[in-house]
C-alpha cells in the first residue's frame, strides 16, 4: 500500500473515530496528531474571534457533537480524538502502568482496582474499556443525574487517575507513537457504582453566607453595580453549572466596564465576583477562567465612558 493512500486511511479512521463519538452523545475535542496535547490556542493567545468572541472557550468547553463541525476539523489534519468527559456524562477511571523506574513488583492500576473493589465487597464492574498504548486500561462509567464530579489523581490508589469535569480522556482510535488506543470490551458502559461515586465526591463546603456584598471602594456607581452582579450571580440557580458559568460572564462584563473606565479596581471586582461564584458551587478554578476571560475581553473592548 502507498504512502499516500495509508495516511489517507487514517485521517479517515480518525475521523470515523470522531464521529461514533459523538453519535454516542460524547463532545469531541481534536488533538494535535500522533499526541494527546489539545489542538487549538491558548488563552494566552486567545484572539477573542469566532467562537472565542465572547471571552476564551477551553477546549472543555469547545468539544461538540456536531457533525460538520468535526467534518470540517478533521478534513484539515488526522488529528487524534478525546472525549470531554464531563460534557459526556462520563467518568473514566484511568488505571496506568508503573514507570519504569519504580520499584520493581509495584502493583499496576488495575491491581490496585480489583483490591479496592474487593475492599469495598463489591465485584468489579464490567463495563467498557479501552487499552492505552503503556499497557493501562480506561474505564468509561456514566455519573449519577445531577453529579459534578472532578479529574482525580491517586484519590482512589496509586496508578489510578480518574477523568470527569475540567478533564477528558484519548478515544479509540488515536495512536501515538507508542501505539493506538484500541477498544478492549466492547460491553455497554455502566453506570458509575454508588460506593465508587461517594469515594469521588468531594465533601460538601460550610454553605456561605448570602449577606449582601459590601464593597468598599470605588465610585458609588461602580459599587453599586458590583453589589448588584454579585446578588444575580448568587441568586443563579437555575440551568446547573453552564448556566451559573454563564451568569458569572455576563455579570463580570457588566462591572468590567466600570475598571475600563477607572471607577473601581480589577481586584476589588474580581475578588467580590470570585467569592459569589464559588457560593454558587463553581469550583475556583472554573470562577478565576470565566472572570478573567470576561475582564479582559471588556478592558479591550470598552467604549469610553465619554461616548456613552
Amino acid at each position: 500500500m502507498s504512502e499516500p493512500t495509508t495516511v489517507v486511511l487514517e485521517h479517515l479512521h480518525l475521523l470515523a473515530a470522531a464521529l461514533c463519538s459523538a453519535e454516542r452523545g460524547w463532545p469531541v475535542i481534536p488533538l494535535h496528531p500522533g499526541t494527546k496535547r489539545a489542538a487549538g490556542h491558548p488563552e494566552r493567545s486567545c484572539p477573542a474571534t469566532g467562537r472565542c468572541t465572547g471571552g476564551h472557550r477551553t477546549p472543555e468547553q469547545r468539544a461538540t457533537t456536531d457533525p460538520e463541525l468535526i467534518q470540517l476539523a478533521w478534513a484539515n489534519r488526522p488529528y487524534n480524538v478525546a472525549i470531554a468527559t464531563g460534557p459526556a456524562g462520563l467518568l473514566v477511571v484511568d488505571l496506568d502502568v508503573p514507570k519504569t523506574e519504580e520499584q520493581e513488583g509495584a502493583p499496576d492500576g488495575a491491581t490496585s482496582f480489583k483490591a479496592l473493589c474487593e475492599r469495598a465487597g463489591q465485584p468489579t464492574p464490567l463495563t467498557y474499556q479501552v487499552r492505552t498504548p503503556s499497557g493501562g486500561q480506561h474505564l468509561y462509567y456514566t455519573t449519577p443525574p445531577g453529579t459534578r464530579l472532578k479529574c482525580s489523581v491517586k484519590r482512589l490508589a496509586p496508578h489510578i487517575d480518574t477523568r470527569a469535569w475540567g478533564g477528558y480522556v484519548v478515544a479509540a482510535g488515536s495512536t501515538t507513537p507508542q501505539g493506538a488506543y484500541e477498544v478492549a470490551e466492547a460491553a455497554p458502559v455502566a453506570s458509575l457504582p454508588d460506593w465508587l461515586t461517594a469515594l469521588l465526591t468531594e465533601p460538601a463546603k460550610p454553605a456561605a453566607a448570602a449577606a449582601h456584598t459590601r464593597v468598599g471602594d470605588g465610585t458609588k456607581a461602580a459599587r453599586t453595580a458590583l453589589e448588584r452582579e454579585c446578588d444575580v450571580i448568587r441568586a443563579a440557580t437555575e440551568g446547573g453549572p453552564d448556566g451559573r458559568n454563564n451568569t458569572l460572564h455576563n455579570s463580570t462584563c457588566k462591572v468590567a466596564r466600570f475598571v475600563a473606565w477607572g471607577h473601581i479596581t480589577r481586584h476589588t471586582v474580581e475578588e467580590a465576583i470570585q467569592a459569589a461564584g464559588e457560593s454558587t458551587g463553581l469550583s475556583a478554578a472554573e470562577c478565576r477562567t470565566t472572570i478573567r476571560s470576561a475582564m479582559e475581553w471588556i478592558l479591550a473592548h470598552a467604549t469610553p465612558r465619554e461616548a456613552v
